[in-house]
């Protein structure tokens, strides 16, 4: 889970993409890099940390170039660390080409193997660098190289690709991670998720569809199809937790979604209380569903500190739990003497929901329900979420139950697999309408390898 951005044809394109980069900071915070084209050369900046720490001072307004393509990092395959940063850049016989990546590439490790032994020389650990070796052997133009990459790889990817000349963007045949199309004066605008669009002040025209490829140059947009699409499959927890509240994925509002799901759970599992408390930040528009559905009143029983991270895209547990200490605190008037529901997002390892649990009970809370808006994950995610193996996974080897006893909590309730899918609102015709729920019943749309 990343967060990528490009801008094609416009003056100011750094500064966009510094701007838009912003925007999805919640998308991953390990580094962040802007590439840069004057048509003749790409420029490059990466580095480790956020965006503003990377391009302190305004560095980015040093870049000259009407295409611009950025990303910031979550890592899910490869180490973290500067050498793996983003956008990457290669040479090829065609000239300069830089790739963003969102996604996980499931037969990335097989294909390396098989670049290697043709005498390919990998820089990175990072699952994306398959592509541009891919693209090397077919040699330009660089849409068809693209075309030919795509063909070999699977699992789940947004690609942005950033010549001298032209920007790219493609997206899976599942359509696994969002994709959006803006407009911003006369340029062309692409971005993981339409609150970046919002804040350069572009236009939202369309998603990109699953198995979409999106060709811009001097004369224009050229749209068509790579791949017969499969299903829509967008991860569910794009609406659970990853994407900004203020962002649309498919027409379907965020905030909207995680109302529902608040909602939802109270229908499925309400409980007598005084009060509800949602974990920050994801969880509060859920707590505020469930209150608006049970008539409990909602509190602000739980502050975040604004300048600390997002403790579970954290790249160890070691960080994670320390950064849940520095992240949130207890707002003792709130909840001392309450029966309090407490909504979270999830619960992945357990370690952090524990320790939530603990902070509001030696705050003087009496009891502490806990409310889950995403159903028990029990299988690893292959398509971007960094849940790798089943042993780290508390719901793989424990019972509801279970959990509750570990965590502390007095009672616990995740919401039903059917629940969350008609919380969406989405309207795909098939069962799971148009959302990927494989770390939940272990049903993975693509082959594992």
């Amino acid at each position: 889970m990343c967060g990528i951005f490009g801008v094609f044809g416009h003056d100011r394109a750094a500064e966009l993409t510094f701007f838009g980069l912003h925007s999805l900071q919640h998308r991953g915070q390990e580094s962040a890099g802007i590439c840069v084209s004057d048509g003749t050369q790409i420029m490059t900046r990466r580095g480790t940390g956020l965006v503003s720490e990377v391009f302190a001072k305004e560095e980015y307004l040093n870049f000259e170039g009407r295409k611009a393509i950025g990303h910031v990092r979550y890592t899910t395959a490869g180490d973290s660390g500067l050498v793996n940063a983003q956008p990457l850049v290669f040479r090829y016989t065609g000239g300069q080409v830089s790739i963003a990546h969102n996604g996980n590439l499931v037969n990335a490790v097989q294909l390396r193997k098989e670049l290697e032994h043709k005498g390919s020389i990998f820089q990175t650990s990072s699952d994306t660098e398959v592509v541009p070796h891919l693209i090397a052997r077919s040699g330009p133009p660089i849409d068809s190289a693209v075309e030919k990459a795509l063909s070999r790889i699977e699992g789940a990817y947004a690609l942005l690709f950033m010549t001298e000349k032209q920007m790219i963007a493609a997206q899976d045949p599942h359509g696994f991670r969002p994709l959006s199309l803006g407009q911003f004066e006369n340029a062309w605008i692409v971005s993981s998720e339409t609150c970046a669009l919002e804040t350069i002040g572009a236009g939202f025209v369309r998603e990109i569809k699953p198995g979409e490829l999106f060709v811009f140059d001097d004369d224009g947009m050229h749209i068509r199809s790579f791949v017969k699409a499969d299903p829509r499959r967008i991860c569910s927890f794009e609406y659970i937790y990853f994407a900004r509240p203020d962002s649309e994925l498919d027409g379907i509002s965020v905030h909207s979604v995680r109302k529902e799901l608040g909602r939802q759970l109270c229908r499925e599992s309400h409980v007598e209380s005084d009060i509800v408390v949602g974990v920050p930040d994801s969880g509060l528009a859920a707590a505020i569903g469930y209150a608006e559905e049970s008539g409990l009143p909602y509190e602000l029983g739980m502050m975040k500190n604004r300048y600390v991270g997002r403790t579970f895209i954290q790249p160890n547990q070691a960080l994670r739990q320390r950064g849940v200490r520095m992240k949130l605190s207890v707002v003792r008037r709130a909840v001392v003497g309450k029966r309090v529901v407490l909504v979270d997002d999830s619960i992945v390892r357990g370690i952090t929901s524990g320790r939530i649990v603990s902070m509001l009970k030696n705050h003087g809370a009496t009891e502490v329900h806990m409310r889950i808006t995403s159903p028990p994950i029990t299988h690893p995610c292959l398509y971007g979420i960094d849940t790798a193996r089943r042993m780290e996974l508390i719901a793989a080897s424990k019972t509801e139950e279970q959990i509750r006893e570990t965590i502390g909590a007095d009672s616990l309730k995740f919401i039903s697999v059917d629940g969350m899918i008609s919380a969406t609102g989405r309207k795909d015709v098939f069962p799971d309408c148009g959302q990927c729920i494989s770390c939940f019943n272990g049903e993975y749309p693509t082959a594992v390898n």
